[in-house]
């Protein structure tokens, strides 16, 4: 009787044809992608206006952020309507949306949630089981953030970091999409605990809500008195926006925009190489490698979101205030002359060469 040996599996190789059959067809499919992000974004902003008015480049900041998986922390007065952003935009998102009211008597425990001892109807025996708290959502409003003493600012920024929450020697994952949203007044100081340098680094943001326009304020005080005002409708879905925030990823990215980026952020730091003068005279820190990574992340969703498929400077210079107000510090010398960080970023977007073919050239060099 003949034996046989085992079967040999043969897989097939894909042809270099049907290579680049996958490939157009994974482009094209990017394509239809930034499509529908840019008529997604149109909506959302048409959606926004029914609750709100006005606040357009706080809105786009807020999507840039959500697409480029950062946090924002957003600044302004009471009564600018943060709160009412941040909801609306997590209705038109289709997001679950929870508001923590930072308090000096908040706890840790009552944002990650806390272990609780109950009876287990099938052994009949007590155990603790976890109860999550309220940062198990999608999108957190971290209402006044620098409310409420550094231990519970902590378990909210380890959140953000690393995405789950560990407790009773187990690890609870956040479900993605997740942001966090917190807010502060740069207005009343006392009694408040303002966020340390290192976790302000991990916020991609720090947006400014500016006081409304006169007409703005005039159309707030008729839309909300009226009643005419209407809930923002779903335009997104979850499994939209992760997919979505996988496409700011594979966008591409010129050698010669890392050099501006690297170039700029560099520039903030004292006492290096090729540093401006009013950097040294001004500066006490510059800001750190997180900056370019968010420089660059920002840039790649505000360009899908305008429709374009690469990033260009101007993504850049547009997103270098958000990005780096809040990563670098002043010395008194510049407080006592009235400077403040968003003066130096714009001096330096003046004196940061931006021109194209220098960095082209720097990049084959």
């Amino acid at each position: 009787m003949a034996t046989t040996g085992p079967k040999k599996t043969t897989t097939k190789k894909k042809t270099p044809a049907k290579r680049a059959t996958t490939k157009k067809a994974a482009a094209m499919d990017d394509v239809k992608a930034v499509e529908k992000l840019q008529k997604a974004r149109e909506q959302i902003l048409g959606e926004l206006r029914h609750a709100i008015v006005g606040m357009d480049d706080v809105i786009d900041q807020l999507m840039i952020s959500i697409f480029a998986r950062g946090h924002g922390l957003l600044e302004g007065v009471p009564g600018l309507a943060k709160t009412l952003l941040v909801s609306s935009v997590a209705k038109c998102l289709s997001l679950s949306f929870r508001r923590i009211q930072f308090t000096p008597d908040l706890m840790p425990s009552d944002i990650t949630g806390s272990e609780v001892l109950q009876d287990d109807p099938e052994t009949g025996q007590r155990k603790f089981t976890f109860s999550k708290g309220p940062i198990f959502a999608n999108i957190i409003l971290a209402d006044e953030i620098n409310r409420t003493p550094p231990k519970t600012q902590a378990s909210l920024l380890e959140a953000m970091q690393e995405k789950m929450v560990s407790a009773g020697g187990e690890d609870f994952d956040l479900d993605p999409p997740f942001f966090v949203l917190a807010t502060q007044n740069p207005l009343e100081q006392e009694g408040t605990y303002p966020l340390p340098e290192a976790q302000l680094d991990r916020f991609m943001f720090k947006i400014h809500v500016d006081y409304p326009s006169e007409q703005e304020e005039i159309d707030i005080m008729r839309q909300v008195t009226t009643g005419s005002s209407t809930e923002p409708k779903a335009v997104l879905t979850k499994k939209e926006i992760l997919a979505l925030q996988d496409l700011v990823l594979r966008v591409p990215v010129a050698d010669h925009i890392y050099n501006y980026a690297a170039k700029f952020v560099r520039a903030t730091r004292p006492g290096q190489e090729g540093t401006p003068d009013f950097i040294n005279d001004w500066v006490s820190f510059g800001t750190g490698p997180r900056a370019c990574l968010n420089l660059i992340l920002a840039g790649k969703a505000r360009a899908i979101l305008q429709g374009r498929f690469n990033v260009a400077i101007d993504d850049v210079q547009a997103l270098a205030l958000p990005v780096m107000r809040h990563r670098m510090g002043l010395n008194f010398a510049a407080q006592s002359e009235g400077v403040k960080t968003d003066d130096v970023v714009k001096r330096l977007l003046e004196e940061i060469p931006s021109d194209e073919k220098l960095y082209q050239e720097e990049a084959s060099a």
